[in-house]
């Protein structure tokens, strides 16, 4: 067994399946299959267990997989300190963010990053798509219920959503008090399925479900609250949103008796436990994380930013999370 065969594995493992892992290495999907065989023979034992869509590994094809992607790592990290001898900090960072949140809070937040690190390439996505493993994405960041347990999540705070309206259409049409009302409404919010629009409301230990048909759907956010200060409804949208508009009183609140959930209540900022992160990867995450710390967290040294709670498992690929803010 050589070192191209267990990196075969490991692209065959992290990719899922025979076809993207032949696009990946640049191969067919039957030389893939061949040298996979190969392996499996050479070691006496099987490795993965291939259905038509999905490759699953085996314990001890498991067992391979880590030693393959730790040695991986190893070799990207020889690499990245001999470039890297006697330059600023460089290399490429490629990270996807929600279209709302990205664009509102995180837009600023990134430019400075940009100018603190000129070398370092910063190739954002704005977007809500559920499947993140991707080989562009090395962070992503998502408000999803639970994150998955095939990635480590870091916490970057609670999301409170709002049911809101301009001080005009609340004077004209007056404000929904219950839930109920809420379905009468016209709607403006975000991530719609179809017509309906699941909304979820907590009450202390009690928690309520409401199905609403919006009349006003976008995944641009700063579209979203235009339309809520037009006066065209109730808008449902994270509070970072529309904070501005609360604090100036050109909006106003309803439902406040009610913790509101369309995603989820938690942002979280996600990565895979055994992809090699490049320097230029690591000082992105702390960067971020920082930013979402309170003040007196916020100046922390790095070390101390990485004992935040994490939540691991191996790297067995389940769905991906989705969800967008």
């Amino acid at each position: 067994m050589d070192s191209q065969a267990l990196n075969l594995l490991v692209e065959i493992i992290d990719s899922g399946n025979l076809s993207q892992a032949a696009r990946k290495l640049k191969m067919t999907r039957a030389n893939v299959s061949y040298h996979l065989t190969k392996l499996e023979k050479d070691v006496g034992v099987q490795l993965v267990q291939r259905s038509t869509r999905r490759v699953e590994p085996t314990e001890i094809g498991m067992r391979l997989y880590q030693h393959g992607r730790a040695i991986h790592n190893e070799i990207l990290a020889a690499r990245e300190a001999v470039t890297s001898l006697g330059r600023g900090l460089q290399g490429r960072v490629g990270i996807s963010v929600p279209s709302g949140y990205g664009q509102i809070v995180m837009s600023d937040w990134l430019i400075e990053f940009k100018r603190l690190y000129p070398g370092i390439v910063l190739d954002v996505l704005f977007e809500n798509r559920a499947d993140i493993l991707r080989d562009e994405v090395d962070i992503a960041v998502r408000v999803v219920p639970e994150p998955p347990l095939s990635m480590v999540a870091r916490s970057l705070g609670n999301v409170r959503y709002l049911a809101c309206a301009s001080r005009e259409y609340a004077q004209q049409h007056g404000l929904p008090r219950t839930l109920h009302e809420l379905r009468n409404s016209p709607v403006i919010t975000a991530g719609v399925t179809g017509r309906h629009l699941r909304l979820a409301a907590y009450q202390g230990a009690e928690r309520y479900e409401v199905l609403l048909e919006p009349t006003m759907i976008s995944e641009h956010f700063p579209f979203l609250r235009q339309g809520i200060v037009a006066g065209l409804g109730v808008g449902l949208v994270p509070d970072y949103v529309v904070q501005d508009k609360l604090d100036s009183g050109e909006l106003v609140t309803t439902l406040d008796e009610y913790r509101l959930s369309i995603f989820g209540t938690q942002m979280y900022l996600l990565y895979l436990p055994n992809r090699h992160q490049t320097r230029a990867v690591r000082t992105c995450i702390d960067f971020i994380l920082a930013k979402t710390r309170p003040p007196e967290t916020s100046g922390a040294d790095a070390p101390a930013l990485q004992e935040a709670v994490e939540k691991t498992a191996t790297p067995k690929k389940p769905s991906a999370p989705g969800g967008g803010a």
